[in-house]
């Protein structure tokens, strides 16, 4: 890739909060380790299902839901990630090129079970009011070629900026953490989807809720704290992706 353009590039700035290179550093190393596992050499693919169920689960439980270990799937928010995570290779296409369009897909994949049945219209549409469509439109803009800036740096800003943005009313959690999976394949950051970051945010929800926070107040020290978070919980995935690999062999 490209380096960041300094002078144009909107997100170049983030590169020179304290500490951030270093971070976006240490994650990439733990993603290549990952993805150089022996078991994910060649069966991969099994791997990135599990880690994709996983995914789903802590997702659902930073929602609300209890967090499940079995296969069974009752609760409508654990319903509506599991089926993002089972659509997230068929979207992949579509982030790339249509980013609103995918997001209104994994709003009516999260939130099919959440809303009353005279509400179903309005899944997958934005609200109306606060910026929203301005600010999805800029944000759609960063995804498709708008930034140079590395992966754990996008993947981090699509995951707070959704999550400030509250954009359906419904499932923005599960749809924001989705989007971020999708925004770390398509940049090449966990391009085989191997990664639970996911498990890190639950482990650390109460971090996780407040550097959220932090982000959406704006301001550098509040985009630091949350870009720092989601690195370490990329890294933290990492391991987990590893431990994943380690049973199977």
């Amino acid at each position: 890739m490209p380096p960041v353009d300094r002078a144009t590039d909107p997100l170049a700035p983030l590169l020179d909060l304290p500490d951030v290179p270093a971070a976006v550093a240490r994650v990439r190393d733990a993603l290549v380790a990952l993805h150089d596992h022996p078991a994910n050499r060649q069966g991969w693919p099994a791997s990135a299902a599990e880690a994709g169920m996983r995914a789903a689960r802590a997702s659902a439980a930073l929602d609300g839901a209890p967090l499940a270990t079995g296969d069974e799937v009752t609760h409508p928010a654990l319903a509506g990630a599991v089926r993002v995570a089972e659509q997230t290779g068929r979207l992949l296409g579509v982030w790339r090129t249509s980013p609103l369009q995918a997001l209104a897909r994994l709003h009516v994949l999260a939130a099919a079970d959440l809303v009353p049945a005279d509400r179903r219209d309005d899944l997958g549409r934005p609200r109306a009011g606060g910026h929203v469509a301005e600010r999805l439109g800029l944000l759609a803009e960063l995804v498709t070629g708008a930034t140079r800036a590395p992966g754990p740096v996008l993947v981090a800003i699509v995951h707070g900026e959704l999550l400030a943005l509250q954009p359906f009313g419904s499932a923005d959690g599960v749809v924001a953490r989705g989007a971020a999976r999708l925004a770390a394949i398509s940049a090449g950051l966990d391009p085989r989807g191997l990664a639970v970051p996911e498990v890190g945010h639950l482990r650390r929800a109460a971090e996780y809720r407040e550097a959220a926070v932090d982000f959406a107040a704006g301001g550098p020290a509040g985009v630091r704290t949350w870009l720092l978070h989601c690195c370490a919980q990329w890294e933290a995935g990492a391991a987990e992706g590893a431990s994943i690999a380690g049973a199977r062999g």
